[in-house]
Protein backbone atom coordinates (compact mmCIF):
# COMPACT_ATOMS: atom_id res chain seq x y z
CA UNK A 1 0.00 0.00 0.00
CA UNK A 2 0.91 3.71 -0.46
CA UNK A 3 3.08 5.08 2.36
CA UNK A 4 4.33 8.79 2.92
CA UNK A 5 7.06 8.95 5.82
CA UNK A 6 7.97 12.24 7.11
CA UNK A 7 11.00 13.14 8.95
CA UNK A 8 13.05 16.73 9.80
CA UNK A 9 10.57 18.00 11.73
CA UNK A 10 11.42 20.07 15.05
CA UNK A 11 12.40 22.87 17.23
CA UNK A 12 14.08 25.96 15.87
CA UNK A 13 14.55 29.83 17.02
CA UNK A 14 12.76 32.27 14.43
CA UNK A 15 14.71 33.34 11.50
CA UNK A 16 16.54 29.40 11.75
CA UNK A 17 16.24 27.05 9.37
CA UNK A 18 14.63 23.27 8.54
CA UNK A 19 14.29 20.66 5.83
CA UNK A 20 11.51 18.21 6.30
CA UNK A 21 11.74 15.34 3.99
CA UNK A 22 8.78 12.64 3.24
CA UNK A 23 9.67 9.09 1.84
CA UNK A 24 7.04 7.87 -0.43
CA UNK A 25 6.11 3.76 -1.16
CA UNK A 26 3.86 1.60 -2.74
CA UNK A 27 3.03 4.02 -5.70
CA UNK A 28 4.44 4.95 -9.06
CA UNK A 29 5.99 8.61 -8.00
CA UNK A 30 5.48 10.10 -10.98
CA UNK A 31 1.91 10.06 -11.34
CA UNK A 32 1.55 11.77 -8.23
CA UNK A 33 1.79 15.93 -7.71
CA UNK A 34 2.80 15.94 -4.44
CA UNK A 35 2.86 18.92 -1.67
CA UNK A 36 3.17 19.81 2.14
CA UNK A 37 0.27 21.21 3.76
CA UNK A 38 0.73 22.02 7.29
CA UNK A 39 -1.88 22.41 10.26
CA UNK A 40 -1.44 24.87 13.61
CA UNK A 41 -3.60 23.99 16.57
CA UNK A 42 -7.08 25.72 16.37
CA UNK A 43 -6.77 26.32 12.58
CA UNK A 44 -7.80 24.16 9.73
CA UNK A 45 -4.74 22.57 7.23
CA UNK A 46 -3.72 24.79 4.78
CA UNK A 47 -1.63 24.65 1.55
CA UNK A 48 1.86 25.43 2.01
CA UNK A 49 3.56 23.80 -1.41
CA UNK A 50 3.03 21.50 -4.19
CA UNK A 51 5.77 20.46 -6.88
CA UNK A 52 4.37 18.26 -10.16
CA UNK A 53 6.47 15.40 -11.44
CA UNK A 54 7.76 18.15 -13.94
CA UNK A 55 8.82 20.36 -11.11
CA UNK A 56 6.29 23.07 -11.56
CA UNK A 57 5.62 24.21 -8.46
CA UNK A 58 2.82 26.50 -6.28
CA UNK A 59 3.54 28.24 -2.88
CA UNK A 60 1.47 29.86 -0.34
CA UNK A 61 1.92 33.40 0.21
CA UNK A 62 3.04 33.41 3.89
CA UNK A 63 6.05 31.43 2.53
CA UNK A 64 6.83 31.99 -0.68
CA UNK A 65 10.66 33.25 -0.70
CA UNK A 66 11.06 31.62 2.40
CA UNK A 67 10.39 28.17 1.72
CA UNK A 68 11.51 25.79 -1.56
CA UNK A 69 9.74 22.37 -1.99
CA UNK A 70 11.47 19.73 -4.83
CA UNK A 71 11.81 16.43 -5.28
CA UNK A 72 13.56 13.76 -6.50
CA UNK A 73 11.54 11.35 -8.61
CA UNK A 74 14.43 8.51 -8.73
CA UNK A 75 14.62 8.03 -4.69
CA UNK A 76 10.81 8.98 -4.26
CA UNK A 77 11.31 11.66 -1.89
CA UNK A 78 10.04 15.32 -1.36
CA UNK A 79 11.61 17.80 0.57
CA UNK A 80 10.66 20.91 2.09
CA UNK A 81 13.05 23.48 2.78
CA UNK A 82 12.04 26.45 5.18
CA UNK A 83 14.17 28.91 6.12
CA UNK A 84 13.86 32.35 7.76
CA UNK A 85 11.09 30.56 10.35
CA UNK A 86 8.52 32.65 12.03
CA UNK A 87 6.71 31.55 14.77
CA UNK A 88 3.72 31.87 12.74
CA UNK A 89 4.82 28.88 11.18
CA UNK A 90 4.40 26.09 13.65
CA UNK A 91 2.43 23.31 12.80
CA UNK A 92 2.20 20.01 12.29
CA UNK A 93 3.75 19.73 8.88
CA UNK A 94 2.00 16.68 6.58
CA UNK A 95 3.15 15.42 3.52
CA UNK A 96 0.42 14.54 0.64
CA UNK A 97 0.12 12.45 -2.41
CA UNK A 98 -2.06 13.92 -4.98
CA UNK A 99 -2.92 11.29 -7.99
CA UNK A 100 -3.18 12.26 -11.63
CA UNK A 101 -4.89 10.21 -12.86
CA UNK A 102 -7.38 8.98 -10.43
CA UNK A 103 -9.37 10.44 -7.04
CA UNK A 104 -6.64 8.94 -5.21
CA UNK A 105 -5.23 11.16 -2.01
CA UNK A 106 -2.64 10.36 0.41
CA UNK A 107 -1.59 11.77 3.78
CA UNK A 108 1.61 11.24 5.69
CA UNK A 109 1.49 10.84 9.74
CA UNK A 110 2.66 14.73 9.87
CA UNK A 111 6.00 15.95 12.02
CA UNK A 112 6.12 18.37 14.10
CA UNK A 113 7.83 22.27 13.06
CA UNK A 114 8.04 24.71 16.40
CA UNK A 115 9.92 27.94 15.60
CA UNK A 116 9.73 29.92 19.51
CA UNK A 117 12.64 31.46 21.26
Amino acid sequence: QVQLVESGGGSVQPGGSLRLSCAASGMIFSFYIMGWYRQAPGKQRELVATVTSGGDTNYANSVQGRFTISRENAKKTVYLQMNNLKPDDTAVYYCNAKATRNPNNYWGQGTQVTVSS
